[in-house]
């Protein structure tokens, strides 16, 4: 067996193909900030695997120095799912776009997160088909002009975060893919032990720009930006303001920030992370950081537990399986013609 190599930086992390993004894509700060992320999680290049599915989030795993698979259309996941059972010893990662996950993939991001696969699950949303030159995608805004709704989309767009805690997630964070604090949340991602989800603002310069610049823009990102932790008050704004339960109409509200209403972030409250990560930000900041997080037994230890149970006491006989059932044997010679 080969020895492990030792990873000290984030160069060590980079491959060295030629990175191929539109200049100014968002994906670029993503993949900084996993490479910067992966030398403070102590695992191995050689147990590493970053598996995608199609669109331009999709290239990620040919700009990293480990194992990857860059599978079909939607199908990540379930590539994940066969590639964690096969080697539970693998650090496995998908990376996603919102097309890709929550349209023809949907049906399979559902079930991985519901089964609680240890896995991290990036989902890069710029509300867009970038790779397909800019259609709608399942996440889109109504009113979204692009060549497939030249009028404006009617259709009503999915909530990323929302899709998770409703398909059972133990894990829902939110990050903006320039913002100093997404090493931090894909820390977290990577420290839960099951599916983590994590929804990343990644802003299309070609086909979407700027559509989150009314939470992300300098001016504007202190009043709109609610950056979650555990155990602290849900404040923003610089500490000015905050964010409170409306106990008379079951939902959230602003409030002063030194109010005694300001709620202290649990993570585990299943009903307060639906919430937050419904808010609306014409009227709310964005909440971002790890909006839910309370662990379970995963998918591949019960798998392999019951694998291991299921064979206890038992010897591997290929010729008595293959002949259990409904087997017979021809020993009469065939007719001659």
């Amino acid at each position: 067996m080969n020895e492990q190599t030792t990873i000290t930086t984030a160069k060590d992390w980079a491959s060295d193909q030629e990175v191929r993004w539109c200049p100014g894509c968002g994906d670029y700060a993503v993949l900084k900030a996993v490479q910067r992320t992966m030398p403070d999680l102590g695992t191995a290049r050689e147990k590493t695997v970053f598996i995608s599915g199609i669109g331009c989030s999709s290239r990620f795993p040919y700009y990293m120095a480990s194992y990857g698979f860059h599978t079909i259309h939607g199908r990540a996941c379930a590539v994940a799912t066969g590639t964690k059972l096969a080697n539970p010893e693998l650090d496995v990662w998908i990376i996603t776009g919102d097309g890709d996950a929550l349209s023809i993939g949907g049906n399979h991001t559902m079930h991985l997160l519901r089964r609680n696969l240890d896995c991290q699950l990036l989902l890069f949303n710029n509300e867009i088909y970038g790779l397909t030159k800019g259609q709608y995608s399942p996440t889109s805004r109504i009113g979204t002009r692009s060549p497939s709704t030249p009028f404006g989309s009617v259709d009503r767009p999915v909530n990323p975060c929302s899709y998770a805690l409703g398909s059972g997630a133990r894990f829902v964070a939110r990050g903006i893919d320039v913002h100093k604090n997404l090493p931090d949340v894909l820390k977290a991602a990577h420290a839960h032990k099951g599916a983590s989800f994590v929804e990343i603002y990644q802003n299309c310069v070609v086909y979407n720009d700027d559509v989150f610049a009314p939470f992300t823009s300098r001016e504007v990102a202190s009043d709109k930006q609610l950056w979650l932790q555990a155990g602290e008050k849900m404040l923003f704004a610089g500490g000015t303001k905050g964010i409170a339960l409306d106990m008379e109409h079951h939902r959230l509200k602003v409030v002063d920030g030194d109010s005694d209403e300001v709620i202290v972030h649990n993570p585990r409250n299943r009903s307060v992370a639906y919430m937050l990560a419904e808010m609306p930000v014409t009227i709310f900041p964005m909440a971002l950081g790890v909006i839910y997080e309370d662990p379970a037994p995963t998918f591949d230890s019960a798998v392999i537990e019951q694998n291991e149970a299921a064979a206890k006491g038992k010897a591997a006989d290929l010729q008595a399986l293959v002949s259990k059932g409904q087997t017979w044997m021809v020993e009469k010679e065939p007719r001659a013609e």
